[in-house]
């Protein structure tokens, strides 16, 4: 591939993905969000052009979040704290994207390559946050004592609904899109695999919609108090379990519906 294309291709995905991070569906108290696929696109660079270019793509993309972020770093204690935040909340968590495209070749399956390389960049991102969660923001926004198993929790509440979004779209892309040639083209989907990507979409938007009702749980007229949802009743768990419930019923229906279909054909 031409490097002035690879340049331009980068250049665009790095911006479109700056844009859809932008895009919150949560906006977490303490720092951290959901977003609307604000990861994909350098994870998608990253499966195209190897580790190396996407590495350095995430570099660009942590830059770019560093420097929208900077508010951040005037909670800082200490110079170290400040370079700790840098380092964990921005470069590195945000660099590890360039890690996306670590099981192209070793995947045959595109759409679950992808997939899996975005679910190993997310887990790691989740682990800088728990790291930087538990020594440099312990005692600033999280409590001293049991700050790591708050660390542990208050990351996964954006973390977890964001990783399903980011490798829902990632297998959604691999199906949809040729990732590997010189230009991004999209590629007929056949049956089964249109069937697929439609029935996944229910229990992805349920686990979603899940976490923003939990994370209205522990709003208090205070602010932000994880401890509040150990003093939540049953019945604030309803919403919840019949979301998820339908949401995973749903998925099942289709995904029956498409079997019948494909053995009547």
């Amino acid at each position: 591939m031409k490097k002035s294309l690879r340049l331009t291709e980068t250049a665009v995905m790095l911006a479109l993905g700056f844009i859809l991070s932008m895009l919150k569906i949560i906006d977490m108290p303490f720092g951290g969000s959901v977003t609307a696929f604000g990861m994909l696109p350098v994870i998608v660079i990253a499966y195209r052009h190897k580790t190396a270019w996407g590495l350095l793509a995430g570099f660009a993309a942590s830059i770019l979040q560093l420097l929208s972020g900077m508010k951040d770093l005037t909670y800082a204690t200490s110079a170290g704290a400040v370079i700790a935040i840098i380092m964990l909340d921005y470069v590195v968590a945000f660099a590890v994207m360039g890690l996306g495209g670590i099981f192209r070749g070793r995947i045959k399956d595109q759409g679950l390559s992808l997939a899996a390389g975005a679910l190993v960049v997310c887990a790691l991102r989740y682990l800088c946050h728990v790291i930087s969660g538990c020594t440099v923001w312990a005692g600033v926004s999280i409590p001293t004592s049991d700050g790591l198993l708050y660390s542990f929790i208050y990351n996964a509440a954006y973390m977890i609904p964001e990783t399903v979004i980011t490798v829902a779209g990632a297998y959604f892309a691999g199906k949809v899109f040729t990732l590997t040639g010189e230009h991004i083209k999209r590629v007929p989907i056949d049956t089964r695999s249109a069937g697929n990507l439609v029935s996944s979409v229910p229990v992805a938007l349920a686990t979603v919609i899940s976490f923003v009702l939990i994370f209205a749980m522990i709003q208090t007229e205070e602010g932000f108090d994880i401890t509040a949802i150990t003093r939540t009743t049953i019945y604030s768990w309803i919403p919840v379990i019949i979301l998820m419930i339908l949401g995973t019923a749903a998925t099942l229906i289709i995904k029956r519906a498409g079997f019948k279909e494909k053995k009547a054909g």
